[in-house]
């Protein structure tokens, strides 16, 4: 039997239309006990997942636990590019136990869900069995996420992908929602968000723009 090959993208690939968006508990109380992940790091990833998603439209639920009794205030780099939107806070540990979170899964209606947050090993570990075990597909973006420790991160990524859920990166996201430098309308939106927050690629861009009118496929 001879296989064809045809330029289409996988299905397992993310688009813009086809996947929500968790952010959990990105506060200060989770980020000072953070030691799996630079704090600047954390933030800088998370602020690029955010604007992301605000970007191209991904809906988004951004939640917290016991925010004004005991965790603080949510990222201001994650709540900034959703202005206006609630933030739902919870009792809970895990998010998927929180019916208000869970009314809103619902309304989105997206079966492919993309989570991110601190602990991994608990906030993220939590949903994302759930989420897995009533039949979603789940996505961890494991550098926008974080844990006390290097190993409580790595056990709680390696469970996680036993259990059927595929770990991704910040500027994969963001990459992989663009996918196609043809896509002109969000050309510079990504290219934007990649010079501000994309680490050493967006200083590469700032770079081939500056010195040689260069640009991502050719714009």
């Amino acid at each position: 039997m001879t296989i064809t090959a045809t330029p289409t993208a996988a299905k397992g690939l993310l688009t813009p239309n086809d996947h929500a968006l968790i952010l959990i508990d990105f506060q200060s109380q989770m980020a000072f006990a953070t030691k799996s992940i630079a704090p600047e790091l954390l933030r800088n990833n998370a602020s690029l997942v955010a604007q992301a998603a605000a970007g191209f439209k991904v809906p988004t639920i951004l939640t917290t636990v016991a925010e004004k009794s005991f965790s603080g205030p949510m990222f201001e780099e994650v709540t900034a590019p959703f202005p206006g939107q609630k933030l739902l806070d919870r009792t809970s540990m895990n998010t998927w136990e929180d019916a208000a979170v869970i009314d809103e899964v619902n309304r989105i209606g997206k079966e492919r869900l993309v989570f991110a947050g601190l602990w991994t090993s608990v906030c993220i570990v939590g949903p994302v069995l759930s989420a897995l075990e009533q039949g979603f597909e789940a996505y961890v973006i494991t550098d926008a996420s974080g844990d006390i420790s290097e190993e409580a991160h790595e056990r709680a990524v390696a469970r996680m992908v036993q259990a059927g859920a595929r770990p991704i990166t910040a500027l994969q996201y963001l990459l992989e929602l663009q996918r196609d430098w043809a896509r002109a309308e969000t050309y510079d939106l990504t290219t934007g968000i990649a010079r501000k927050v994309g680490g050493a690629y967006g200083i590469g861009i700032t770079y081939a723009k500056s010195m040689f009118g260069a640009s991502e496929g050719g714009h």
